[in-house]
């Protein structure tokens, strides 16, 4: 049985609050620039859990983060924040070196093919990645720093530190300009409220009343999710667009990848809606990683 209002925490990928990893992102970013405090970002990470952990993957990946392994640290917030400043040094070029990866199985561009964290961020559907370059503290000829959050619980993201080398995906990490994902996030609307009507409500859902009463319960709970000042509005309209067309197919797709008779025929019929969802959430990050910084709080002196 499945709630649309109360799906598995681990389903971020297709929600219609978008994930963890986008607000880090963003908010990351916006430190980065000096355009946000540290209190900003810790303050619009809680409402993804009340309680953040963070660790490393592995012995390697502690020592050239000095994040803790095998044990975990409490207020992970801060210690991303560092780890994400030193992570940028080292590429001595400009934060636009910070990225979103949204990979599932059969696309991880951006991620090193076959690698640990390549396998933990497609089942979780998300991580934060820095490109860190030619670095000889780093396993192989391009290193990339990888944070990857794993729901442990309701009330809590444990987010794991990988150091990784290795082959980058070759698929394109360019994300489509931004005007192309609104028209498609416009077209999407209409395209899954239309999908809705034709495949209706699954019988397993334990949703009640009006699908359209449910898919604005739905939006309301992805608006307790903030974004920086200064996100471009044609980004902040995408990312809106984007939770409602994931609100819509939240609603439609129920449990569609459970046994009940029809899940797979479901589940083929909104995936390259699901899809359109994600390429836009890449392009609105990818326009918002490309804010000026202002010289203040993490921006490099």
């Amino acid at each position: 049985m499945s709630d649309p209002l109360n799906s598995p925490a681990s389903a971020f990928g297709k929600s219609p609050d978008g994930c963890p990893s986008l607000s880090l992102t963003l908010w990351a970013d916006a430190w980065l620039r000096g355009s946000a405090a540290p209190d900003d970002v810790i303050d619009a990470m809680a409402p993804w859990a009340p309680m953040h952990l963070v660790t490393a993957a592995d012995e390697a990946s502690a020592r050239a983060t000095g994040t803790p392994w095998p044990a975990v640290e409490d207020q992970a917030v801060p210690t991303l924040l560092r780890i994400l400043r030193e992570s940028r040094g080292r590429t001595r070029t400009s934060v636009a070196h910070l990225t979103l990866a949204l990979p599932v199985p059969g696309d991880v561009r951006g991620l090193p093919v076959g690698s640990a964290l390549a396998r933990e961020a497609t089942a979780a559907g998300e991580a934060l990645v820095v490109h860190t370059g030619t670095d000889h503290t780093l396993p192989g000829p391009a290193g990339i720093v990888g944070i990857v959050p794993v729901v442990e619980g309701p009330d809590v993201l444990r987010w794991v530190v990988h150091v990784q080398g290795g082959d980058i995906a070759a698929l394109p990490t360019t994300a489509a300009p931004l005007g192309e994902a609104e028209y498609a996030m416009r077209t999407a609307v209409r395209d899954a409220a239309e999908t809705l009507t034709r495949l209706g409500t699954p019988e397993s859902s334990d949703a009640t009343g009006d699908p359209r009463t449910v898919v604005a319960d739905l939006m309301a709970r992805a608006g307790v999710h903030r974004y920086p000042d200064d996100l471009p509005e044609r980004a902040l309209r995408v990312l809106d667009s984007a939770a409602h067309v994931a609100a819509i197919l939240t609603v439609a797709g129920g449990n569609a990848t459970g046994g009940h008779p029809g899940a797979p025929q479901r589940e083929q019929a909104l995936r390259p809606l699901w899809d359109s969802v994600r390429d836009a959430r890449l392009s609105a990050v990818a326009a918002g990683l490309q804010q000026p910084g202002t010289g203040g709080y993490g921006a490099a002196s």
